[in-house]
C-alpha cells in the first residue's frame, strides 16, 4: 500500500526506503509496547486473549507489503524479547521465541501479499487478515508438531491458545481494516491537495 502511493506521488528510491524504515521502526515499537500495556491491564493471559503483537504486525504486512511486511514480522518477537529480557521478564519466553518469529512472519508476509490491492480497495484488508491468520497459526501448529520432542509446547496447547485468541482475532479484524482505509483515504486526499 505504502510502496504504491509512494510511487504515484514519484518519491525518489532513497527516500522511499528511509520512509518505509521509519514506519517499519514505529511498527516494531508498537509490537514492543502494546504487548506491555495489555500485560498490565489485562494480566499474564491478556496477550493470548488479545495478541496485542499480532495488530502492529498485521498492519505492517497491509502498509508495508510483502518483504518489509516480513521483516516487522521477524523482528518484533526479536525485539520484543531483547527490550524486555533488559528488565528479567523475557516476553515472548525463549522457548515460544523461534515460533513466533515464524508465525509473526508469516502472519506479515501474507497480509503483505495483499498490499497493493489494499491500496485500490480498503476493504481488502479483512481477507488479508483471515488468510493470514489462518497461514500464521497453521504454521504453528506445524511447527509444533514437528518440534514436539524438543519444546514444552505440544499441538494441544497451541491450539488451546488459538481459541483463546479469537477476541484477539475480532479486534485485528476490525482494527486493521479501519486503519488502512483511514490512512489509505488520508493519503489519497493529500495526493488530491497536493496536485
Amino acid at each position: 500500500m505504502l510502496e504504491n502511493i509512494l510511487t504515484q506521488r514519484n518519491i525518489k528510491k532513497k527516500t522511499k526506503i528511509t520512509i518505509k524504515t521509519l514506519v517499519a521502526l514505529g511498527i516494531v515499537a508498537l509490537s514492543v509496547a502494546l504487548p506491555q500495556i495489555v500485560h498490565l491491564a489485562a494480566g499474564a493471559q491478556g496477550g493470548m486473549i488479545y495478541l496485542p503483537m499480532y495488530l502492529p504486525v498485521v498492519i505492517g504486512g497491509c502498509i508495508l507489503g510483502t518483504w518489509w511486511g516480513l521483516s516487522v514480522g521477524i523482528l518484533s518477537p526479536i525485539v520484543s524479547f531483547g527490550v524486555t529480557s533488559l528488565f528479567g521478564s523475557a516476553m515472548p519466553a525463549l522457548s515460544r521465541l523461534p515460533f513466533m518469529i515464524v508465525e509473526l512472519g508469516v502472519f506479515a508476509l501474507v497480509s503483505g501479499l495483499f498490499s497493493k490491492l489494499i491500496s485500490k480497495h480498503s476493504w481488502v484488508a479483512i481477507p488479508a487478515i483471515i488468510t493470514a491468520f489462518l497461514a500464521g497459526r497453521a504454521t504453528f501448529i506445524a511447527l509444533v508438531a514437528i518440534f514436539q520432542n524438543v519444546t514444552n509446547l505440544s499441538v494441544g496447547t497451541v491450539w488451546n491458545q488459538i481459541l483463546m485468541g479469537w477476541p484477539g482475532l475480532i479486534i485485528i479484524a476490525v482494527i486493521v481494516p479501519i486503519v488502512t482505509i483511514l490512512l489509505n483515504e488520508l493519503l489519497k486526499r493529500d495526493k488530491k491537495e497536493g496536485k
